[in-house]
């Protein structure tokens, strides 16, 4: 291997443009080949300082050819102390370079970093889906104790439309990237964070940011995924897989010969529930899902029941006494319901509220009716007749509760359960970024049976991504007004 300054020395004592008949046309592609060939330097920026500093000594530049070719005729050659100081000289100016050249390498990479953008989902506003735009941000780093992940696909839920609305308690201020949960691969770690490598496959609970290429989490949050699940199953397993197992095992203490009764039995959370209640013997399960999805679901209820139809006779007609557990994301005139189904040690768990959500909007009186019809709660009548009733919310129980150890110790259990092939996600349908607004609309609709993942190296189709991605010749987000979604024709969704 030549080194640098024997490099540089030959091409100064005409040594190289002797022997090298192409010299008079040396190029600059040459040049980079010798550069990559003789020191490895792969770096743009690097090869063009190299390249301008050899085509000087070569003196291709400037107008200097004459002088190159008189140095390497044989009839007037440099005397032996010039040539050896220019070269030094030559020399100790290359090296000079390459150690600044590098220090502005590592400048520029810093400064591009600071620079670097990703897609994401921005709520610009609380209301209809109007709101939604797939737009450019900043990329993340990762602070300490938090972990950057490269996101590959991304949970979305009925919370997440209950967000967009506002239809929740405190909600944050806007512009925001929605989204909880994602699995992706991990692409760097903050100061002291330890537990996983650079390229690990990941799935991760976010308070809110998950609908974007790039997000940052804490540690805490995060699991290495099981080597045969797939990105989109692991993004439909930890909120719907931990809130199930913790309402059934930790709150309603779920045993062998015990009944539940799920709403919405078809979605994310419902198919969960029936998949764990199927590990314990003996477990029946009454299921409440929209009739269409009757076919899909029958197999993983034991009695299944139109949302419709007044499900507490129906119960009756086959268990007199009831149920153990009742599981009611719904709230509103269900509660009382429910409460009126449990057995004596009976357990009702209340995990959501989405009676609230009728029109694409925040409407305050489906506020007031659900608000209105929940039966008020008399304590002493609940210590008479030995009931239970609890609420489960996994998101505070993460983030605001600070019981992430507890979550950790779920989410390995369930993890021997998949391992084990008993339970597994059912994913409805993946949709691109672009895809966000038909995607929530069809949450909204409840027509997905299973759980909608948004998968972030997916092509939207062209109708959908001009739909979610409208941003003028400035790049400033266009508005759309508030009625013209329901104007729109809709493609119809192919599974």
């Amino acid at each position: 291997m030549l080194s640098l300054k024997h490099v540089i020395e030959e091409c100064q004592y005409g040594r190289v443009v002797a022997s090298n008949p192409l010299i008079g046309q040396y190029t600059t592609s040459a040049i980079q080949d010798l550069l990559t060939s003789l020191f490895g330097i792969a770096s743009p920026s690097s090869k063009r300082e190299l390249i301008r500093l050899i085509l000087r000594i070569l003196n291709l530049e400037g107008g200097r050819k004459d002088q190159l070719q008189s140095r390497a005729s044989p009839s007037s050659p440099m005397k032996p102390t010039d040539m050896a100081k220019e070269g030094t000289e030559m020399t100790e100016e290359t090296e000079h370079m390459i150690e600044k050249n590098g220090a502005k390498e590592t400048e520029t990479v810093v400064s591009a970093g600071d620079a670097k953008e990703m897609r994401a989902v921005i709520l610009s506003g609380f209301g209809g889906l109007n709101k939604l735009r797939v737009t450019k941000k900043a990329m993340p780093e990762p602070q300490e104790g938090e972990v950057k992940i490269r996101v590959k696909a991304c949970g979305l839920n009925f919370l997440d439309l209950m967000v967009r609305q506002g239809n929740i308690d405190s909600p944050p201020k806007t512009p925001l990237v929605p989204g909880f949960e994602c699995s992706g691969i991990v692409e760097a770690m903050g100061e002291n964070t330890k537990g996983f490598e650079i390229g690990d496959r990941v799935m991760a609970f976010v308070n809110y940011n998950a609908w974007a290429e790039v997000v940052c989490t804490p540690l805490d949050y995060v699991y290495n995924m099981p080597d045969d699940m797939t990105f989109p199953e692991a993004a439909a397993f930890s909120m719907n897989f931990v809130a199930a197992y913790m309402m059934l095992f930790e709150v309603a203490n779920l045993r062998e010969g015990m009944s539940v009764l799920v709403h919405s039995a078809g979605g994310g959370v419902g198919q969960a529930v029936a998949q764990l209640c199927s590990t314990i013997p003996s477990v029946t399960v009454f299921g409440m899902a929209s009739s269409f999805k009757h076919e899909a679901i029958k197999d993983s209820v034991t009695h299944l029941f139109d949302r419709n139809i007044d499900y507490v006779q129906e119960v009756k007609k086959i268990s007199p006494e009831g149920v153990d557990i009742v599981l009611d994301c719904l709230s509103g005139e269900n509660t009382g319901k429910g409460l009126g189904l449990l057995r004596p040690l009976g357990t009702y768990i209340l995990y959501g509220s989405s009676n609230m959500v009728t029109g694409e909007t925040k409407s305050f009186f489906s506020l007031a009716k659900s608000w209105w019809q929940v039966e008020k709660v008399n304590p002493i009548k609940l210590y008479e007749e030995n009931k239970v009733i609890a609420g489960f919310s996994l998101l505070n129980l993460l983030f605001k509760q600070g019981r992430c150890g507890q979550v950790k110790t779920v989410v390995e259990k369930l993890f021997s359960l998949y391992n084990q092939k008993k339970i597994k996600p059912v994913v409805d349908s993946l949709w691109a970024l672009e895809e966000v607004k038909e995607a929530m609309q069809r949450i909204h609709d409840r027509g997905n049976i299973g759980k909608l993942i948004l998968d972030v190296e997916k092509s939207p189709t062209p109708l959908m991504a001009s739909d979610s991605t409208e941003t003028s010749e400035a790049g400033e987000e266009e508005e759309e007004h508030e009625g013209d979604n329901d104007n729109k024709e809709r493609m119809p969704f192919i599974q």
